[in-house]
């Protein structure tokens, strides 16, 4: 009996008669020839069917079959270099072809070009397509690589609340909803509270799961519901971060880059861009960052982005301002030392600056900025307090994490990664929608 194999395996069975079952992708008819490329879940295969070779009656219904449907393939694997596919280069010789399903009428997403809107309304089936099979092929191996390092390097999974009684990041970009008598919660903005009590138990955990912003924002860079990996460690400092953070980071993208080298191929990735990802990252200050951003707008003779590049001490960095000071680098870049009117209320002062955070941010190359953000946390419980008060945060809900400082207080960090941003990088696509099986954004909830 001929072995089944997924296409991923093609190249191992060269020769060998095999069983392949999966859908018709596209069909191509030549006179005497018929190409179908066949998707199984692990790949894209080019099977032929030879008229010569085959019943007549098979070889008509090979000639017509509609596309997505579903069969069962049985032939024989032969080396094509020609021979289109992920991975490419292998073709199957159709010996028989059962037909599971037959697909009736017109298949929405026809092989031409589609608007997004209504590729956004049949995401259901865009998946289906290589680039998105690939991009999520992807997304896999980076959850999956993010998992192994934290696994390997003393970090304890620890899951914490999707439904919460306070904001972590701020308060206007919160989904609310009722909690039986307890009054008004909030899906989850970021684990990273609970986390910081997490690691008095464990020392270092992390917790990955979506997370929920309702911002107003329509860019390529913004979900309302995303992915999120937040690692937190005890006893670690800003600079001790910044070094958890690119060996984290490199990890996952050569592992990307070892296991995922067909699709990022289909995708017509750059992979030089990446095989430079390795320790250590290029450390710039805030301060700095902004005298390098007044040299690139004093010497642009665009009027646009000159405007766009207008920032004063103080301001965060926009979108803009990040993939500016990118193109500066080859690698990731650490922004370290952010105002503290910028960030959130929990971030550890700088010495002898208070207006200063002792925050950090890591802006991907190639203008796709912001993928981590981090912090040094405060450590004690009265300045703790006074920020609560300073960003009119209600306090009740914040007793326990005060507690956290009176309790056994030391000095710790963490840092947030941001899955669809990450994955986006390392596939080099414009807009994060494409990251994510479903994308939630302001005007999409469907399908």
């Amino acid at each position: 009996m001929p072995s089944m194999v997924r296409a991923a395996e093609i190249a191992e069975h060269v020769g060998e008669e095999v069983i392949l079952k999966g859908w018709v992708y596209n069909r191509t008819h030549k006179g005497k020839l018929v190409f179908l490329l066949i998707r199984d879940g692990y790949g894209f295969v080019q099977c032929v069917a030879f008229e010569r070779d085959l019943d007549p009656e098979l070889f008509d219904t090979i000639a017509h079959i509609p596309q997505e449907s579903s069969v069962v393939i049985t032939g024989q694997v032969r080396a094509d270099g020609r021979a289109p596919g992920i991975p490419g280069g292998y073709e199957l010789g159709i010996i028989s072809l059962e037909i599971i399903q037959s697909v009736a009428g017109d298949y929405p997403i026809a092989l031409k070009e589609h608007g997004v809107d209504f590729l956004s309304d049949h995401r259901h089936l865009w998946i289906r397509m290589p680039s998105q099979w690939a991009i999520l092929r992807i997304r896999a191996t980076v959850i999956s690589s993010i998992r192994e390092w934290l696994d390997s390097n003393g970090f304890t999974l620890v899951d914490t609340p999707i439904l919460t009684p306070a904001a972590c990041e701020g308060t206007t970009t919160l989904f609310a909803t009722e909690y039986f008598d307890e009054g008004t919660a909030y899906l989850a903005q970021s684990g990273q509270l609970y986390n910081e009590a997490n690691i008095f138990a464990f020392g270092k955990v992390y917790c990955f799961g979506p997370t929920f912003r309702a911002e107003k924002s329509k860019t390529r860079r913004h979900l309302t519901e995303f992915w999120m990996v937040e690692p937190e460690m005890a006893f670690c400092d800003l600079e001790q971060l910044m070094e958890i953070e690119e060996q984290f980071i490199s990890h996952v993208v050569q592992r990307a880059l070892r296991e995922c080298r067909a699709e990022l191929s289909a995708l017509e990735r750059d992979i030089s861009a990446l095989e430079r990802i390795e320790p250590p990252f290029p450390r710039v200050s805030y301060d700095e960052a902004l005298e390098k951003l007044a040299e690139i707008r004093a010497q642009t003779e665009d009027p646009e982005l000159k405007e766009l590049l207008e920032i004063a001490w103080g301001d965060d960095f926009g979108s803009p301002h990040e993939t500016e000071l990118t193109k500066l680098f080859q690698k990731p870049v650490f922004v370290y030392g952010y105002p503290a009117a910028a960030k959130a209320f929990y971030m550890e002062p700088w010495p002898d600056r208070p207006d200063v955070s002792k925050s950090v941010d890591l802006l991907a190359p190639e203008g796709y900025g912001e993928i981590t953000g981090g912090s040094e946390r405060i450590s004690d419980p009265e300045l703790l307090l006074q920020r609560i008060r300073e960003h009119q945060l209600p306090e009740d809900s914040f007793r326990w994490y005060i507690d956290l400082r009176r309790y056994g207080s030391v000095p710790h960090s963490g840092f947030g990664l941001g899955v669809e941003r990450t994955v986006a990088w390392i596939c080099g696509i414009d807009h994060i929608r494409e990251t994510i099986p479903y994308p939630r954004m302001i005007n999409r909830v469907y399908p």
